[in-house]
């Protein structure tokens, strides 16, 4: 009879089943395995901090972020003070899982299929290796299993109201310092023509770097996209190392648990950042607050408790969230406002607050002034009042 299991290995999953190793309880992690997620892999200073990543795992340090608009503009903004660090899902993941297991979680590899609640909770799951159907006794269960979770489908109410972009990117190999490319900084393009509503990026990963783009839009062809983001950036020739795709989703689920003995988490709970896409950290964070409710269901035997998830991340992180879906909304929605956005990227008050609120995951209050001019230049840009040129 395990305490908990957690279905999903992925950052989330494997921080919830750490979490509760570390705290004495019997949990095991049943992971499919061998699942990569397309994903740019950068990480800020705080999620090294808080969940103890050392520079080991990093791939790249970088130092500069360039925001590139639909007509080329270009705007390199600095970070300060530090870095963002770049790790690979295709090491970091197991990274994550190795590091649970020696906290005293237990591991499964197969694919979950179903819970069972006669004479007691189990979690039925196809083993990869024998192939055969297995169970496992559980009192609860953290679903982390990804967007379009098969845990949240089957026991979330509201599970199907999540909104979506599909990400694709491409692993290749990454040349050296050229015209174009910088291996300690990160482009992101905000460009209609390689994604309609959200944007594409190049991001070094050390000898490797990721090429992608994510998009609502089913009619635009991911892998073509991604080919004329290439080109543009001068990466064709590149040797192409893997590719991989998979939906993010970008909205918060109203609802994280099933009232019973289920609780999200991660994508499955849809912690991805909007704007950014960002999905690492909050990951992370949400499968620390999984952990955290379910281990006070336990201890109190009220199911109630199992809500205490979804409570601890939205105290934090519901203004940010806020913030940046606001600004999705705002100026995602033509190439006109993509290229005010970048314009308005050129304001140094904007660039220093962006990253002191990316590196500390929090907005900073102590410069209300500034907040102020940038509202102003936010208002003026989205009504019209100034060009894009004037900056």
């Amino acid at each position: 009879m395990y305490d908990v299991v957690v279905v999903g290995g992925g950052p989330s999953g494997a921080t919830a089943a750490e979490d509760l190793a570390r705290s004495g309880h019997k949990v095991v992690l049943l992971d499919r395995e061998g699942r990569i997620k397309p994903c740019g892999g950068a990480i800020p200073p705080r999620l090294m901090e808080d969940f103890h990543i050392g520079d080991a795992q990093l791939v790249a340090k970088v130092n500069t972020a360039r925001m590139i608009s639909p007509t080329g503009r270009m705007v390199d903004i600095p970070i300060e003070n530090g870095f963002v660090g770049m790790v690979d899902r295709k090491d970091f993941d197991p990274f994550l899982r190795a590091r649970a297991q020696e906290a005293g979680a237990d591991y499964r590899v197969g694919t979950f299929l179903r819970i069972e609640r006669d004479n007691g909770t189990r979690v039925i799951y196809r083993d990869k290796a024998s192939g055969e159907e297995m169970a496992l006794e559980t009192r609860l269960i953290i679903g982390a299993d990804g967007a379009r979770s098969r845990v949240g489908k089957a026991e979330v109410p509201g599970w199907d109201k999540i909104p979506y972009v599909l990400a694709y990117h491409e692993i290749i190999k990454a040349p050296p310092k050229n015209e174009v490319y910088d291996p300690v900084r990160c482009d992101v393009i905000y460009d209609g023509a390689i994604s309609p509503d959200f944007y594409g990026w190049v991001f070094p990963h050390g000898e490797s770097a990721s090429v992608g783009m994510g998009t609502g839009h089913t009619d635009v062809d991911l892998k073509q996209a991604t080919a004329a983001l290439r080109q543009a950036s001068g990466l064709t020739e590149c040797e192409t190392l893997r590719r991989e795709g998979a939906p993010i989703p970008l909205h918060p689920l109203d609802r994280w648990d099933n009232g019973r003995d289920v609780v999200l988490a991660g994508d499955a709970a849809g912690v991805v950042a909007p704007s950014s896409g960002e999905g690492i950290y909050y990951a992370m964070v949400a499968g620390r607050v999984a952990a955290t409710a379910c281990a006070a269901c336990l201890a109190s035997g009220r199911v109630k408790d199992l809500q205490l998830a979804r409570k601890l991340f939205m105290k934090e992180h519901k203004t940010v969230f806020r913030v940046l879906q606001s600004m999705q909304n705002a100026y995602y929605r033509s190439d006109n406002r993509r290229e005010r956005f970048v314009s308005l990227c050129h304001d140094i008050d904007v660039q220093r607050l962006t990253f002191e609120a990316y590196m500390n995951k929090r907005l900073v209050k102590a410069r209300p002034l500034a907040h102020l001019k940038i509202g102003l230049k936010n208002l003026a840009h989205l009504t019209g009042l100034v060009s894009p040129e004037r900056i």
